[in-house]
């Protein structure tokens, strides 16, 4: 079930993404109409513009920006581990569940459903908790990738570079590193206790990869330090060490 969500939100993304809105490469304004451009894109511009003009860079201004964005929805990040740590709980009696109706007939099946739903409300596992925060930054990835187009396609903003990339033009060492770390943060969540969870290990750096050599080095930029706020949020959280030496404790006792 978390595999088939994970693929289906992965591609709902990327659909997102892709399909995004026609005024994507048109510059922006205060003036812009529409809702999507009224209280998505130029909030988002009006912010990291801001940023810029107090820290001096687009770039410093991009990482301040990213910083807040996750720092609001770390309430809903943290209902995300709590449920997802619930849920590895109660995978044992799941797994009973489902050798106990193993039978594919409709009547099974329904009472596999009747009864693993009520397993999950008795433990207070919210299987939607997991896919909020993903819901919640799909507007604001993708505000962020028409925020940084229309900026760049404005002729009054340069967005200038960080370190030695240029923010306007796709950087493939910084969507190579946004990559890898998308990786660790997978390694380091609750995908590594969850065989059904490996294969988004796979598939969401590369997509972001993909994403980032065309895509303006400022959105990479993006996902670089979101994910490594992720990386350090997932090892105040999950301690992943704690995981490993209990997994060598355990075996040794087996022994």
């Amino acid at each position: 079930m978390k595999k088939r969500t994970g693929i289906i939100l992965s591609l709902t993304g990327l659909a997102l993404l892709l399909s995004g809105c026609t005024e994507f490469d048109q510059p922006i304004s205060s003036k812009s109409e529409g809702f999507w451009n009224e209280y998505i894109v130029w909030p988002l511009v009006s912010l990291i513009s801001y940023f810029s003009d107090l820290l001096g860079s687009y770039g410093l201004a991009i990482i301040a920006v990213t910083i807040i964005i996750r720092l609001v929805i770390l309430p809903l990040t943290i209902k995300q581990v709590k449920s997802s740590k619930k849920m590895q709980e109660i995978q044992p009696k799941l797994k009973e569940l489902q050798k106990k109706y193993a039978s594919k007939d409709a009547v099974t099946q329904q009472k596999y459903q009747q009864e693993m739903m009520s397993l999950m409300q008795n433990s207070g596992v919210n299987p939607m908790a997991g896919c909020l925060p993903v819901f919640i930054q799909m507007p604001i990835l993708i505000g962020f990738y028409h925020a940084i187009s229309r900026m760049n396609a404005t002729p009054t903003i340069d967005l200038g570079t960080f370190l030695v990339f240029p923010l306007g033009d796709p950087s493939i060492v910084l969507a190579v590193l946004a990559g890898i770390i998308q990786y660790i943060v997978l390694m380091t969540g609750p995908a590594m206790d969850n065989p059904q969870m490996k294969v988004m290990m796979y598939i969401m750096p590369l997509m972001i990869v993909g994403f980032g050599i065309v895509l303006p080095a400022a959105l990479s930029l993006y996902w670089v330090i979101g994910n490594i706020i992720s990386v350090l949020q997932n090892l105040a959280i999950y301690k992943p060490w704690n995981k490993k030496v209990e997994a060598a404790t355990t075996g040794g006792a087996k022994k």
